[in-house]
Parts: structure tokens; C-alpha cells; sequence
């Protein structure tokens, strides 16, 4: 049976998908999460191989026809494992989330105790959050940061850990602004006995490029996402010393997923091999310097930065000094009204609800994948600045938003079409 003879004419998504390539390349695209993959990658992502079903590993399958996804799968493997010095990968998780709870499964018993950074001091919710399956399954313990200071309390974490004994300690953040360094993780769980699990979802590229330490060699377990700073797919990736590699395979298949997602496989095996080139560790570094340029920038405008700065790609900005009226809930709306797209953010101890906010969260990944760099970084805080000053004037926020596309058009991510 043909397909149908208007498949390739459907308006109504491919007119959204125009839509939002516009809103993207005209846009400052702000979400620390977020980046822009090259078209190599998206050209992956979409390939012939999403039509393939291959449940199972490279050599080990349990559908026939995968002679080329398992090249292509070893191959995603053997550069993931290049690229950090690993020992074991596994890359067939679908996101970091569920790159997190396949460690949770392989490693640990329900019920375990495991202590994670607690959500609101810059934690994710698969570190304990009780909405999430982490938080219900496990017994999770909660450290967090340094009142004043707003860094990891370190001696907190240790007295919690003797005090709690836990099997695992997690490492990671996702609204943290300050370097993870992995040696004072690793001896407080070897002094109580745990297993150590570093979560560089955001921190991967950094991770990658030299711009960030690398935890590869301290804990027992790493998992991250191949998208955010490291420009990939959107997906994750477990890697492991090698005497945990046969539990972590076999709870990620069959233990929490089924077929793996092998068009996006091909897309991180494309990723891996663009973060090996040298030119890589140039923009890894440029993404720091970008944000510590526009910290101190957004500072002279008048915003707090939680920490007092940021040592990595993105910056939490406490908005009451700037304006006690303005939560980060308003925020993100007139932003995005400005064309500067970003995302509403608690800050250590905040009084408000995570639905309102007191603050926000910036990342630099994709300005700088843009060609961005120091000079441009007080051009957009003063667009953020002015936008929030007039968030009540219509025609001043359209103003602004026109200047945002004379920026970023001055800056085009994707020079040829798509």
C-alpha cells in the first residue's frame, strides 16, 4: 500500500515546523538546556534508521537486518568512550532521566537510601524528588548549599552521610552555577561505603572541551544527556567503570526500555565524533567565558546572581533586587514576548512556589554555538534589563524584540536552509 499521496504536504505540522525554526534563528535562545545541533546530527536524527527495530546490543540482537545499526552503535561506543576516558558506555538511553534510573536499577535495591542536591538549591527531580520515581522508589536524602555562600555544603553532606549510611551518593545538579569538583564527592562515599553516580547532564560538553573537571575517573558511575552543552540529539548516556557494565546493559535492556532509538544513536555516534575534534575544546571554553561575561553584565544592571557568579555555562539570577514585583514567572512571558527565550527558576530557599519563582535561569551553549561571544554578552543583558523595566509597554517590548532579531540575524546559526 502507497502512502498516501499528500504525506509529504502536510501544512499543518511542516507550516509549525517553519514556524519555530523562525522563532529559534531569530530568537535568543537563553535555556541552559538548550543548544543547536549541527545539520550533521539533525540530518542523523532523522535518518533511514528510524525505521529499524533492534532490541538488544551490537552482535546480540533479537531482530535480524542490524548488521549496519551495530557498526553504527560500537561506533557511537567506542567514541563516547574516547572522548571521556571510559572504561564501559552505554548509549542507548533515551534521555538522562532514564539514564538515571537504569543505574537506580542495575546498582541499588528499592528502598535503598542514596543522598542527592536537593531540588530547590539546584538539584533534578531524579535526585530524590518525591514527585518523581527516584524519590518514590528510594530513600533519598536531601543535601544542599550554603546559606549566604549558596555552594555545595560539603560538610553537611558528610555529616549526612554518616549519619545515613547511604548506598549511593549522587552528584549532579541542573541549576548550579559553580564547578563540581569530583574528589571531595568521592571521599566522603568512600568513607561511608557508597557508590558514587555523577549526573553531567549539563556539564558533558564542558566536561568534554577541558572546561569543566572530569569525573569520569572518580566515580563509579557517569550519566549525562548528549544534548545541552554537548550539542548532540536529544538523549542520554550511561558510562561506568567496567566491572559495573553488565548490570547497567542489562537494566537498560530489558530492564527499563525496549528498542533503542537507533536514528538517534547514529546522531550521538555523529555528536561524539564533532566533540573529538579540537576545535570543540574552543567552544567549550568560549561558552564559559560567555557566561561569565554576561553574569558580571547582568550584575551592573542590577541582579543578584545566586553564588555570586557562575564558573560553568549558566547563571541563576535572583530578579527581587532588580525589582521585588517581578517573578520569574512574569519574567519568562515578556521575555519570550522580546524574543529572549528562557526559563522561570527557584533560587536557594525561595519563598515562592517552583510555578511562580523568584528567579531565573540563563544558559550561553547556544549563543555561543551562534558565534557569540564576550562583546555581545552586555548587549543581551541590557536587552533582558530593558525588557523587564518595560515589561507593561507593548510597544517598547516590541521594540526590543526587533533588536533581538537584528542581533541574532548578525549571528545565523544556520546559514543555508535547512
Amino acid at each position: 500500500m502507497p502512502f498516501p499521496p499528500d504525506s509529504h504536504t502536510d501544512t499543518k505540522v511542516f507550516d509549525l515546523l517553519e514556524i519555530e525554526r523562525i522563532r529559534q534563528t531569530t530568537g535568543l535562545q537563553l535555556i541552559a538546556s538548550e543548544n543547536f545541533t549541527s545539520p550533521a546530527v539533525m540530518r542523523a536524527t532523522g535518518s533511514i534508521l528510524t525505521n529499524k527495530y533492534a532490541e538488544g546490543y551490537p552482535g546480540k540482537r533479537y531482530y535480524g537486518g542490524n548488521t549496519n545499526a551495530d557498526v553504527i552503535e560500537a561506533l557511537a561506543i567506542e567514541r563516547v568512550k574516547q572522548l571521556f576516558g571510559a572504561e564501559h558506555a552505554n548509549v542507548q538511553p533515551h534521555s538522562g532521566a532514564s539514564a538515571n534510573m537504569a543505574v537506580y536499577l542495575g546498582l541499588l535495591n528499592p528502598g535503598d537510601t542514596i543522598m542527592g542536591l536537593s531540588l530547590d538549591h539546584g538539584g533534578h527531580l531524579t535526585h530524590g524528588s518525591p514527585v518523581n520515581a527516584s524519590g518514590i522508589l528510594y530513600d533519598f536524602k536531601s543535601y544542599g548549599v550554603i546559606p549566604g555562600d549558596e555552594r555545595i555544603d560539603f560538610d553537611n553532606l558528610r555529616e549526612l552521610a554518616l549519619a545515613h549510611r547511604p548506598k549511593m551518593i549522587v552528584a549532579g545538579t541542573t541549576s548550579y552555577p559553580r564547578r563540581l569538583d569530583p574528589e571531595p564527592f568521592r571521599a566522603i562515599a568512600d568513607e561511608v561505603g557508597a557508590l558514587l553516580m555523577f549526573d553531567i547532564a549539563h556539564l558533558a560538553g564542558l566536561v568534554a572541551g577541558g572546561a569543566h573537571p572530569n569525573p569520569v575517573p572518580y566515580a563509579d558511575v557517569v550519566t549525562f544527556t548528549t544534548h545541552k552543552t554537548l550539542r548532540g540529539p536529544r538523549g542520554g548516556c550511561i558510562l561506568s567503570k567496567a566491572q559495573h557494565a553488565q548490570v547497567i546493559d542489562k537494566a537498560v535492556f530489558p530492564g527499563s526500555q525496549g528498542g533503542p532509538l537507533e536514528h538517534v544513536i547514529a546522531a550521538k555516534a555523529v555528536a561524539f565524533h564533532e566533540a573529538l575534534d579540537p576545535s570543540f575544546k574552543d567552544y567549550a571554553h568560549q561558552i564559559v567565558k560567555n557566561a561569565s561575561a554576561l553574569a558580571a553584565a547582568l550584575a551592573a544592571e542590577g541582579f543578584r546572581l545566586v553564588s555570586g557568579g557562575t564558573d560553568n555555562h549558566l547563571m541563576v539570577v535572583d530578579l527581587r533586587p532588580f525589582d521585588a514585583e517581578c517573578t520569574g514567572k512574569v519574567a519568562q512571558v515578556v521575555l519570550d514576548e522580546a524574543g529572549i527565550t528562557l526559563n522561570k527558576n527557584t533560587v536557594p530557599d525561595d519563598p515562592r512556589s517552583p510555578f511562580v519563582t523568584s528567579g531565573v535561569r540563563i544558559g550561553t551553549p547556544s549563543v555561543t554555538t551562534q558565534g557569540m561571544k564576550e562583546a555581545e554578552m552586555p548587549v543581551i543583558a541590557s536587552l533582558i534589563a530593558r525588557t523587564l523595566r518595560h515589561r507593561d509597554d507593548k510597544a517598547e517590548v516590541a521594540r526590543i524584540r526587533a533588536e533581538v532579531a537584528d542581533l541574532c540575524a548578525k549571528f545565523p546559526v544556520y546559514p543555508n536552509p535547512l
